[in-house]
């Protein structure tokens, strides 16, 4: 009876492993592109980030607020007396134990320390952008990879029904030699094609599968798990949406890499402020208690006040020119950030021109395939028609076979290369 429920236990165990592991998600482009958002390891690597920016900010502001601290101390003397004579008499003392309580509350207050707090601040900004960017390619490549899958399906859909009528063809021709109507030399020409269609399907698959496995693996799920694409490839090829991003103008402060340098340079700025700081006295304030308590039957001396406040003031006076080396290297490299971001500035502006100049390339090579594609179809149809009642030979049916194949190949770049380049460009505008 043991060994039954043992069974069925493993058996339960195992229908439930392979459940998780064939787990299904049918997500649109929008849903896959969210998923990646809320899974993908880089994207929670780039979250955190911006969590250690934010608390290394409250340390460093932390450090301009008032700290306390609580003593206490115990004295035992073991017995022992003090013993004092005056005029030929003693008198004895006896030192008892005694304990003492403590508080200290300190604060120091510096130029340096308001800058550094607003440097912080500034690494949060950048930091903040960086994520928003990695975003921003995280969705971007989850785009070009479901894209890609969705074309390759096709591909394959595509080359499967040139496979179905080759196969045909082939089985006919080999029919007419049985009979001494044809030749074999022209049905070994086809069931060459035949094979060389399998491999093209085959090599397809294979890429199909690495592509799937590059979709889990951008949207951070578990391997193992089934994508069904939901959103159909023209819903996502949209030529004249991909258009009228050539007619956009381009605002370099839009872009996250012009951003994170300006940002660079606001930060050279306050590195100039911070190096002026040495320059400033720093404050400091602090209050103490103490509390003296003896434990014996008598008092002792306390010599120590309750109460205490104090302040001082740390003026620097001189540093054999350190501090004005500090100010003007500080504004040397304020300066180079200067000169970066506006180097940067121009690079941004001829890198938008040249993906401009690519999307328009990449549609009118997407119109030209699409239409070859088509032709290469209606003459792959028409020259097999044509063969089954003779009036083809097998090297044209060889020839447009190898055609459709090459056609489709070139389709599919074509695909690819709009994408592409539509993805960069709205990546450059930050759409």
């Amino acid at each position: 009876m043991k060994l039954k429920r043992l069974t069925l236990g493993l058996a339960l165990m195992a229908l439930a492993t392979g459940a998780a592991a064939q787990q299904t998600l049918r997500l649109s482009l929008a849903e896959a592109q969210q998923y990646a958002v809320e899974h993908n390891q880089t994207m929670k690597n780039a979250d955190l980030e911006v969590k250690k920016a934010e608390m290394e900010r409250w340390k460093t502001l932390s450090s301009m607020l008032p700290s306390a601290k609580a003593t206490f101390d115990y004295q035992n003397m073991l017995g022992y007396e003090m013993e004092m004579k005056m005029g030929g008499a003693g008198i004895k003392i006896p030192l008892n134990p005694n304990g003492t309580f403590g508080v200290n509350v300190a604060m120091a207050l510096s130029g340096a320390q308001v800058v550094g707090t607003m440097l912080q601040n500034l690494a949060m900004e950048m930091t903040d952008i960086s994520r928003q960017q990695t975003e921003q390619q995280t969705r971007s490549q989850v785009k070009n990879v479901y894209v890609s899958i969705l074309v390759m399906e096709q591909t394959v859909g595509l080359l499967d029904s040139s496979l179905a009528n080759l196969e045909r063809l082939a089985a006919t021709s080999q029919s007419a030699v049985d009979v001494g109507a044809a030749e074999q030399v022209d049905a070994d020409k086809l069931q060459v094609q035949v094979a060389s269609m399998k491999n093209s399907i085959n090599s397809t698959k294979r890429s199909l599968q690495m592509l799937r496995n590059s979709l889990i693996l951008q949207l951070g799920a578990e391997v193992g798990t089934q994508v069904e694409l939901t959103t159909p490839v023209d819903d996502i090829l949209s030529v004249d949406a991909a258009a009228q991003l050539l007619n956009q103008p381009f605002h370099p402060e839009n872009n996250y890499n012009y951003q994170l340098l300006a940002k660079n340079e606001e930060l050279a700025t306050k590195q100039v402020n911070m190096a002026w700081m040495d320059f400033l006295p720093t404050v400091a304030l602090f209050y103490q208690y103490s509390g003296k308590t003896y434990f014996g039957k008598d008092e002792g001396m306390n010599m120590t006040p309750p109460n205490m406040i104090g302040a001082s003031i740390s003026m620097p006076l001189l540093t054999s020119g350190t501090r004005y080396a500090s100010v003007k290297s500080a504004k040397i490299a304020q300066q180079e950030t200067r000169n970066s971001r506006q180097q940067a500035e121009d690079g941004l502006q001829v890198q938008f021109n040249q993906l401009q100049y690519d999307l328009a390339s990449a549609l009118e090579t997407y119109d030209i395939q699409s239409k070859n594609l088509d032709v290469t179809k209606r003459v792959f149809n028409n020259v097999t028609e044509k063969y089954k009642f003779g009036r083809a030979s097998s090297l044209e049916v060889t020839t447009a076979s190898t055609d459709i194949i090459s056609a489709q190949s070139n389709y599919i770049q074509a695909v690819m290369s709009v994408i592409s380049a539509q993805v960069a460009l709205e990546d450059m505008l930050n759409q």
